[in-house]
């Protein structure tokens, strides 16, 4: 296939190229600096300059895709959620996406499908009971991104494009993401798990996303919101024991949900001391097979690589 991708540069992004890549499909980054890129970037990847807001040439490209990636937005755990963070946090992702559905709007021959990056955020806190993608949204900060993100993907609906929208946990990676930061407490010997340690952790595996990704840009069947997390749950605290165990450290230091708040302000709650108990039936019933569906397994992978 012919794939659009944007946002194509952090670790996920780079991560799904070269899967893409590998098997044969020709890809077109869309990014901001082309040039920056070029260094870190394989060669067979073509290229093109966008603003992630508005319409330049480079919707071209999205004229006779057979697919289009969205994986746009500031880091959400970058830095404090002041009110300009906020409005960057929500615009990186909103802007992109409408840019995106606007050139498929325009374009002549219309890709197949969109899949279009959020999280599982959108539930906000969910201390008891299974997850799917029929429960409703949460009602914090980090839910409300993700819900003006969806709506601005599902609108390529109505121009006949199978929409699919990844609601992803937190993807297990040295190379990136949330899991590096929490290394370095155990290390020192004094990791453990926030607040509580009673919040669900909704995990998977950076390979696992990856596939899981791969997957839903080529079956048909599944359209708008999956589940993109492991299907064996854990807690906070039950991670951390993993954690300690896979790294030969104890975890037995817990950082008290308060210190949190302090530390970081507003992100403290969705980002740590919530979660949900995502469940990723509709993934599998579409008939993906994890390779990490266990935690210890995923985590000495990880730690291995």
């Amino acid at each position: 296939m012919k794939i659009v991708v944007a946002g194509g540069s952090g670790f996920l992004g780079s991560a799904l190229l070269a899967k893409l890549t590998a098997t044969g499909h020709t890809v077109i980054l869309l990014t901001r600096n082309p040039h920056a890129q070029a260094r870190t970037i394989p060669d067979t990847v073509q290229k093109v300059q966008w603003d992630a807001k508005t319409i330049g040439d480079w919707a071209k490209s999205i004229d006779g895709a057979d697919a289009v990636v969205n994986l746009t937005g500031e880091s959400i755990g970058g830095k404090r959620w002041s009110k300009t963070q906020k409005e960057i946090l929500i615009s990186s992702r909103v802007d992109s996406t409408k840019a995106i559905v606007e050139a498929i709007r325009q374009a002549n021959t219309k890709p197949k499908v969109l899949v279009n990056q959020s999280a599982v955020g959108y539930y906000g806190n969910v201390p008891d009971g299974n997850v799917e993608e029929n429960h409703p949204p949460g009602n914090d900060f980090l839910a409300e991104i993700c819900q003006r993100w969806e709506e601005e993907a599902r609108k390529a609906e109505a121009l006949g494009v199978r929409v699919v929208i990844p609601r992803t946990g937190v993807v297990l990676s040295k190379h990136g993401g949330a899991l590096p930061r929490m290394l370095l407490p155990f290390n020192l010997f004094i990791g453990g798990p926030l607040g509580t340690g009673r919040q669900w952790f909704p995990w998977i595996h950076l390979e696992d996303e990856i596939n899981a990704l791969a997957f839903v840009l080529n079956n048909e069947k599944l359209s708008g919101p999956v589940n993109l997390a492991a299907p064996e749950s854990a807690t906070m605290e039950q991670f951390c024991t993993l954690l300690g165990k896979a790294m030969h450290r104890p975890s037995w230091a817990p950082v008290p949900g308060f210190a949190l708040k302090i530390l970081l302000g507003e992100m403290a709650g969705p980002l740590l001391l919530g979660g949900q108990k995502v469940d990723p039936t509709k993934l599998q019933q579409g008939g993906y097979r994890f390779k990490y569906p266990k935690l210890d397994e995923a985590l000495r992978d990880v730690l291995a690589g």
